[in-house]
């Protein structure tokens, strides 16, 4: 079966798994160990949903050292690529426009939301066939999705990068460059303690706070 979106690259963001430098909000109500559980586990549904949509070619990028080699135990075996870039819009950027020199349009998602599924994929797609850049908020003021057909860097300038800011800033960036986006509904990120309510009632999902 060919993909639905031959022209879009699906870019998956993820920290290596080490113990201590993942998840580290979710701490003391997750252990240390429970929270790099819950990391492996975050990682793995996304690129599994990924997989199952089959809507477009996908990447793996990564930061830190997978000395586990985890992401190798991922099946299917992803592309893995390295993010580079001294902070987030950095290496968003990085991923983006080098996604660009080979497909017309490029989507971004993180690992730490669960409730994004093929629909959601679908639909940032579609919208991106009229719009320059597609975003997917998130409950926290950030967003879990970036789509873009053109590497503009100054999406990423003088974004406050983990702060309830990110979605206004980002906003705002758009507006001053004058490209034209749409936003999808709103989803939650599995970040804190408060956000693992969210994550019951998901296929599948095993309780990880026991």
């Amino acid at each position: 079966m060919s993909d639905e979106f031959p022209g879009a690259l699906l870019i998956q963001f993820a920290k290596a798994p080490q113990l201590g430098q993942v998840k580290t909000r979710m701490q003391p109500q997750l252990s240390v160990e429970q929270s790099l559980a819950l990391h492996c586990d975050l990682v793995r549904r996304t690129h599994q949903t990924i997989h199952r949509a089959a809507l477009c070619q996908s990447q793996l990028w990564i930061s830190g050292e997978d000395s586990a080699g985890f992401f190798q135990s991922l099946q299917p075996l992803p592309t893995i690529k390295h993010q580079r870039g001294a902070d987030l819009g950095q290496r968003m950027h990085s991923a983006i426009a080098t996604g660009l020199g080979h497909w017309q349009s490029v989507l971004l998602i993180g690992s730490d939301c669960p409730a994004i599924n093929r629909n959601y994929l679908r639909q940032c797609l579609l919208a991106l066939e009229t719009v320059d850049v597609v975003l997917g908020p998130a409950e926290d003021g950030g967003y879990v999705l970036i789509a873009m057909k053109t590497a503009a860097p100054g999406v990423f300038d003088g974004v406050s990068w983990s702060s309830p800011q990110v979605l206004a800033q980002t906003r705002a960036r758009l507006a001053a460059l004058q490209l034209s986006y749409f936003e999808l509904p709103v989803l939650n990120d599995i970040d804190r303690p408060e956000d693992l309510v969210h994550l019951e009632g998901l296929p599948g999902q095993k309780k990880t706070s026991e």
